[in-house]
Order: structure tokens, then sequence, then C-alpha cells
């Protein structure tokens, strides 16, 4: 694919380019990211927003949380300075431990659905049944990410959730979840959003969210793209005059984290 001579000819994964999100360090002027027509159409699109509402009820905010996943073939793969793989497996974590304290109470639902296939041998993800019973675990900074340690998992085990285009998947908060290598040939493209009730805290204050739905006042739903894009390019000047705070709650020096 085009896309993989792209990463082994550079000998790097262009990941920011290709995403509807910021960083959330070292924001500039000129960080790439993609808010097209076409991503805010998926965001806004009826059908998924029918189903959120069956699950959030009908005051439905995007919440901003949001990423398209690329995950290329690992033995393809461009490694960084460490020699480890860009773009690999995702750790085991649960999605209310990536955001900070004030959206614990949200009832934030996550919508993962791919947009190639995702089969195991494409890293699918893998969640752990009933896992949201058991709260909010310990989180620890690594080198892919935040990620539960082991010990924390209390032996349960995961389950892989392979997926076609078409599909989706719709996760509590709670839920732990994690995703396996790419050891196909072929590139996992996959958009990992976020939608909670109007008015609740996204638990990423800084980046720009929206109302996608309103059966009480339809007026407030955002429908123009450009001004969506706008939201975010108003977001990326703002945050690069300014030192940004966390985005997380966690630290190494975290007991659980030993």
């Amino acid at each position: 694919e085009r896309l993989i001579r792209v990463y082994q000819e550079s000998g790097k994964v262009h990941a920011q380019y290709f995403d509807f999100s910021l960083p959330q360090a070292d924001v500039k002027p000129d960080t790439p990211f993609w808010a097209g027509p076409a991503v805010f159409a998926a965001l806004r699109n009826e059908k998924l927003l029918d189903a959120v509402e069956s699950l959030i009820g009908p005051e439905i905010y995007s919440n901003p949380v949001q990423h398209v996943r690329m995950k290329p073939p690992e033995h393809l793969t461009p490694k960084n300075e460490e020699g480890r793989v860009q773009l690999g497996k995702t750790p085991v974590h649960q999605d209310n431990g990536v955001v900070t304290p004030d959206a614990d109470e949200t009832q934030m639902l996550t919508v993962w659905f791919p947009l190639t296939r995702a089969t195991v041998k494409h890293g699918c993800l893998a969640v752990w049944p009933g896992s949201h019973r058991q709260g909010l675990l310990d989180h620890c900074p690594t080198d892919i990410g935040l990620g539960i340690p082991g010990k924390l998992l209390g032996g349960s085990k995961a389950v892989a959730m392979p997926m076609e285009r078409g599909d989706a998947l719709f996760m509590h908060r709670l839920t732990v979840h994690a995703s396996f290598s790419n050891h196909s040939d072929e590139v996992r493209w996959s958009f990992d959003l976020r939608y909670n009730p109007i008015g609740q805290p996204t638990g990423r204050s800084s980046f720009p969210g929206f109302v996608a739905r309103s059966r009480q006042h339809s007026e407030t739903e955002l429908r123009d793209a450009a001004a969506w894009e706008g939201l975010w390019r108003g977001a990326r000047d703002h945050l690069a005059t300014i030192e940004m705070g966390k985005f997380n709650r966690w630290n190494k020096d975290n007991p659980a984290c030993a």
C-alpha cells in the first residue's frame, strides 16, 4: 500500500497528520491534524447517534476524546530511536483512566468501529468482560502509553473482538480493553470515538466538543463541518501559547506501578 511505502521510505508513521485530535503536549501553531467533512459526517451519522441515544439518552455531546487509529503491519513498521515499533499494540487500559478526574461520573460511551478488516491477525481489540464492575483501576505510564498492571487484573481473561467494516463496538468507560499487534500485511484503520450526555464534563476540557444531537434544543446542534474544524484550529492556536496542563491523574511514582 502507498501508506506503508511512505512509512518505510520516511522511517516515520506521521500519525498526527491523520488524527482528528491534537497531541497532549508541545502543540504548535502548525501542529497538523485532520478535521475534514467526512470525519464530521461520521461523528454525526444518524444511525450511529440512534444507537448512542439508546444507551445514554437523546441529549448527545460529541466528546473530544477521539482518534483515528492506524495500525500498520508490525513487520513493516518503522521503529523509533529506542528500537520500539511505532503504532504497535495498545496497552491494557480503561478509557476513564486516560481522562481527568472531573469526568469520573460522566456517562462517557466509547464507540469503536473499523474502516478496514480488524481480525485478530490485524490487531483487533480485546476486552475483559464484566471488568467495568471493578471501578477505576490504577494506570501506570509505560513506553507505549498508560496501562493497567497485570497484577490488578486478577487473572481474568480477555476476549478478542474481531470485526468487519460496518460493525461497531460500544463500551462502558470502565471496560478494560487493549489491542493486539498487527501481524497481517494490511493497515488496520479504525475510528475511536466518545459521546456523553450534554452538560457533563468531557475529561479533556482543553479540546473542543460539540452538541451532536439534542431532542430538546435542536438549534444547538452543530451541523457545519467547517465550524467544527474551526473549533479545533482555535484550540490549537490557544494551546500553542500556553503551558499545557495534565491530561490524566497518573504518575510513575504510584505504588501500584512498582
